[in-house]
């Protein structure tokens, strides 16, 4: 069954931007729809001038993943404060950050350290195949990302087989400690954005970029900067004085994170996803 929901014309939308700017990894665009799994929901999507067709879950459940209750118009007004962010405006209006599932988010971007948005995404998809439930039975078979429970048994060995490396250990430990704390998604839900980041990196493998994206993609703090290299490099060519370090170290990634706070505000971390989709344009060599 398609469901249909009407945007309205403060309601910008670029389902493309959003769904293939790398904050998540379960999307793939086939045949004109985007087809993820989401909250042990298989969802195909498609975006048609004002009409967003969905198959597979409700209409507020997408609303509520594609944040489509934001204030786009005002928050993009916020952050436009200069012309190289204004440009990033322009090639990706409509780019939403989602709400992602928190338990997902985090070990997905305990994956993501130090490598590619591909091979994310194949580790991601090789945990579900192995410890998720089965959601559709199509071509390809889909599964939903596991729960704490389903990892607990897990071994070093088995994260090793997703293709985990020397990330297995960690996401090994990172299951224990959740499974001994039954509310720590309430804890962490309840805590600033700079308490957030301290009791995410207190946890096995959580670095200080990983934090920032479980913060801004799993807990909905707008305010949070993720560095990467191709955000250091554009903050550093277009914000600072065009030097660049040779490594990103911790007072490096310090430096580039609190600079976008206080530049873009409360939603810098929209700014760092729109500086992120351009980063080819704003930083191309």
């Amino acid at each position: 069954m398609t469901e249909r929901i009407l945007l309205e014309r403060d309601e910008p939308l670029d389902l493309d931007a959003t769904l293939g700017c790398g904050q998540a990894f379960r999307w793939q665009k086939l045949s004109g729809w985007w087809e993820g799994v989401v909250g042990g929901r298989a969802i195909r999507l498609r975006l048609e001038g004002h009409r967003l067709e969905c198959r597979g879950a409700d209409r507020e459940f997408v609303r509520q993943y594609l944040a489509l209750d934001h204030d786009l118009e005002a928050i993009l007004s916020s952050i436009d404060r200069d012309a190289v962010v204004h440009a990033a405006i322009e090639v990706s209006y409509g780019l939403r950050i989602l709400r992602q599932p928190l338990f997902e988010c985090l070990i997905s971007y305990l994956c993501a350290t130090n490598t590619n948005i591909p091979a994310v995404r194949h580790r991601v998809a090789e945990l579900s195949a192995r410890f998720g439930e089965r959601v559709a039975c199509g071509d390809p078979v889909a599964y939903a990302f596991p729960s704490p429970a389903a990892l607990a048994a897990a071994t070093d060995e088995d994260f090793r087989a997703c293709r985990l490396g020397y990330r297995s250990g960690f996401a090994e430990r990172v299951v224990a400690a959740l499974r001994e704390d039954p509310s720590w998604e309430d804890r962490l839900r309840a805590l600033s954005y700079e308490e957030a980041r301290v009791a995410l990196t207190a946890l096995p493998g959580i670095g200080p970029k990983a934090a920032d994206c479980i913060a801004l993609f799993g807990l909905g703090h707008l305010e949070a900067f993720p560095v990467d290299l191709w955000i250091r490099r554009i903050m550093s060519r277009h914000y600072f004085d065009g030097s660049e370090q040779k490594a990103l170290t911790p007072a490096e990634y310090e430096r580039v994170r609190r600079m976008g706070i206080s530049h873009f505000g409360p939603f810098a971390g929209y700014a760092q996803e729109y500086l992120y989709a351009a980063r080819r344009s704003l930083s191309p060599d």
